[in-house]
């Protein structure tokens, strides 16, 4: 007697929905790597300076406390490459954000005013930067000095116990309960940035509704393997 074929596990479409983490104040995971930058929100409005740098790798979360920040400040946020946004914001008498200065040139001019004018209104800037503002690519010595005298609060690259829990709580914004041992199996493996968990979890939870499984240790093994191979190939 022939055995009846056995059909093949359908494959659900998952759809692209957008997760949003919710990463709140109260939500923030708080550990070694990132006490300073916690710190540097909790105790504004009394900074030492009215212009404040935070600095770090990619990855280690710059941008979501600096959002967290302007959040609570309710300040402008302004690119460092936009002249015109930058002397518009001198001009506003609020506080002001600046994302991601990087090794491209900007208005030296306009940031030495606005760094100028903030002071003056009583208002706060904070910069973020992956690079010392020593490294900054400035030439004017004015602007060099204030950059100089601003106070610097470093935050590390993410530690093994700020990964687990935001690869955790990753998971949970997506109602799924997972494993501890999953979550250690994946810090011991992906890169050290907060940026490459959000990117892992929503292709584990994608695999996972096309295979209509589980969320375990073998099906996060397969994705990280299938991330491995496609980027072989592309260094190919």
């Amino acid at each position: 007697m022939n055995n009846p074929t056995v059909p093949a596990k359908p494959r659900q479409l998952p759809l692209d929905l957008a997760h949003q983490p919710g990463f709140s104040r109260d939500e923030l995971i708080v550990t070694p790597s990132n006490t300073a930058a916690v710190t540097l929100i909790d105790q504004w409005p009394h900074w030492p300076a009215s212009f404040m740098v935070l600095a770090g790798p990619p990855g280690s979360g710059k941008s979501h406390f600096a959002s967290i920040w302007a959040q609570k400040t309710e300040a402008l946020s302004v690119n460092a490459l936009e002249a015109g946004a930058i002397e518009a914001a001198a001009r506003a008498n609020v506080n002001v954000l600046i994302d991601g200065v990087s090794d491209r040139a900007f208005d030296e001019n306009a940031l030495f005013h606005l760094i100028n004018t903030t002071r003056e209104a009583g208002r706060h800037l904070l910069i973020t930067s992956r690079r010392w503002p020593s490294q900054w690519p400035v030439t004017l010595a004015d602007l060099m000095s204030r950059i100089k005298s601003a106070p610097m609060v470093e935050i590390s690259e993410p530690d093994d116990q700020l990964l687990a829990g935001v690869i955790t709580k990753l998971f949970a914004d997506r109602q799924i309960a997972i494993d501890g041992s999953v979550v250690r199996f994946l810090v011991s493996r992906i890169e050290r940035s907060l940026a490459t968990a959000q990117d892992i979890v929503a292709r584990i939870d994608r695999a996972a509704l096309e295979q209509q499984a589980r969320v375990t240790r073998q099906l996060a093994s397969s994705v990280l393997t299938e991330m491995d191979l496609g980027q072989k190939t592309l260094d190919l």
